[in-house]
């Protein structure tokens, strides 16, 4: 049943050949006995409980088309019922009273969670390394990382732990997983999904998305985390563009030998440069070369800002990490310093020794560039510099193509405590994934194959598809069209 997609899960439990409670409970045996470290928390008794209330659904003739089908979802989602970290130390037995919006959706629907999932401490990392709680290990090679920070959701699915995942991308951490796993990830238009109940890194750019195998797997998942949320202030209206949508209707058009006959893929020049692995570029232009068999046709763009966007990044997220982190001082909730001597004491013990080095290494960041005196030359130049990358995207998007495509990540995902001492080859391995962040543009990753790890093991390799605003259709069904012709998403990692 593990490798069977979300239709096909969905068609089983409607035909009553399996029941949700079976299918949670082969989920749930499969998460006891791996060794990825991908789950932080799991609750089998509230598992089968909602299994047993999606059973009822089918009984009664209620059941939707997500209804019984198990989901995870990662530990930055407050759930009530299984804690919520972040996983982080300074959260590390915090248990919600309320579900995020995104947890409350898939419930309604009838999902049924399978319990949390490791992440980069407060969503701050590349490695899915800098978890409290232990690295994450990939499926498809134990001495490689499997990207951040949404590495647990990445893991998960690749080794087959759950069918379906959620994830958070703030400056690539739904696609650069996605890739370094082998399986299909989106980060939608900024606004589109709600943020409430997602713990913060950085308020301007975290969004969350779904992460699966497919892209027909993604829509179905994506159709019920849209639409606006009066709790979020950054939810965008139905107005502003965000009406729900069902991003499967263009998937299933009339077969054609070139489905994607008329479409102009941009292909950036920046992103095909120095520092691009040679098995990664290898993969990617095999790829592109697949989507011209299927009628695009490709055009040479330029987005000169893409070197500028890892410094703006890291003034931007830093600085809103400093002020959405200020919260955790010990008083509230949380973690709280065992032995102090006065209050700034406690504020100091309690930080440092409740926060990993990255997270601590950031706040530094951000509190100094919002400081008096550094705001104007560090921050708000950062901003200017941002709208100039938004521009590039819209001035390519205008006149010379329809959607942008690249490599994900410059190499396949690194050995495990290969980068660990070195923070700044962390940054540097998401410079094709920040720009669009910073632009608020949607984007995602699917499997396009593989280049070499340590000792010659396969490591995955993703492709990038980057659209204009609210274009998630369009860029599902771009992906679906090559997930037809190609089984690179349906590969699994071996002994899986």
């Amino acid at each position: 049943m593990h490798d069977k997609s979300l239709k096909e899960l969905s068609a089983l439990l409607h035909s009553k050949q399996v029941s949700a409670t079976e299918l949670t409970r082969h989920y749930l045996d499969r998460i006891a006995a791996s060794q990825h470290n991908a789950f932080l928390d799991v609750n089998p008794e509230l598992s089968l409980a909602q299994a047993k209330a999606a059973d009822a659904r089918f009984a009664d003739g209620s059941a939707g088309p997500l209804t019984g089908i198990p989901i995870a979802h990662k530990d930055i989602f407050v759930t009530r019922g299984w804690r919520s970290t972040a996983a982080s130390k300074m959260l590390g037995n915090y248990v919600s009273p309320f579900d995020a919006t995104v947890v409350e959706k898939f419930g309604d629907a009838g999902m049924v969670t399978l319990g949390k999932l490791n992440c980069d401490e407060f969503a701050m990392g590349s490695a899915n390394e800098n978890s409290a709680f232990g690295a994450v290990r990939n499926p498809w090679d134990p001495l490689a990382v499997p990207g951040g920070s949404s590495g647990g959701s990445a893991a998960a699915i690749a080794a087959r732990l759950a069918p379906a995942a959620t994830g958070t991308d703030t400056g690539g951490s739904i696609r650069q997983p996605a890739a370094f796993c082998g399986i299909t990830g989106i980060k939608p238009t900024y606004g589109r999904v709600s943020r409430f109940g997602m713990i913060a890194f950085a308020s301007s750019l975290d969004q969350g998305g779904p992460m699966a195998r497919s892209a027909e797997d993604c829509a179905l998942l994506l159709n019920e985390m849209v639409g606006f949320d009066g709790r979020d202030s950054t939810s965008l209206t139905a107005e502003q563009g965000n009406a729900r949508e069902d991003f499967t209707r263009e998937l299933n058009a009339p077969a054609s030998n070139q489905p994607l006959s008329g479409l102009r893929i941009g292909v950036p020049k920046e992103y095909f440069g120095e520092g691009l692995a040679a098995d990664v570029e290898q993969a990617v232009r095999a790829a592109l070369d697949e989507f011209v068999k299927l009628g695009a046709t490709l055009v040479e763009i330029s987005l000169p800002k893409t070197s500028l966007s890892i410094p703006v990044y890291y003034i931007i997220a830093p600085a809103e990490a400093s002020s959405n982190l200020s919260r955790f001082d010990g008083v509230r909730y949380g973690y709280r310093a065992p032995e102090y001597t006065d209050l700034q004491d406690m504020y100091k013990k309690t930080r440092a020794q409740g926060f990993g080095k990255e997270v601590q290494r950031r706040i530094m960041v951000g509190t100094y560039v919002l400081c008096h005196g550094y705001y104007d030359a560090y921050y708000v130049q950062a901003q200017k510099i941002r709208r100039l990358i938004a521009d590039d995207f819209q001035s390519a998007f205008k006149d010379q193509c329809d959607v942008i495509m690249g490599p994900v990540a410059p190499t396949v995902a690194w050995d495990l405590g290969s980068k660990s001492d070195d923070p700044v080859a962390n940054y540097l391995a998401d410079i094709f994934t920040l720009s669009t962040s910073l632009a608020g543009l949607p984007g995602m990753s699917i499997p396009v194959g593989f280049g070499q790890g340590e000792k010659n093991a396969r490591r995955p390799v993703g492709l990038q598809i980057i659209g204009n605003y609210f274009s998630e259709a369009k860029l599902l069904n771009i992906a679906h069209q090559y997930q037809q012709v190609t089984d690179w998403h349906q590969r699994a990692p071996e002994g899986v």
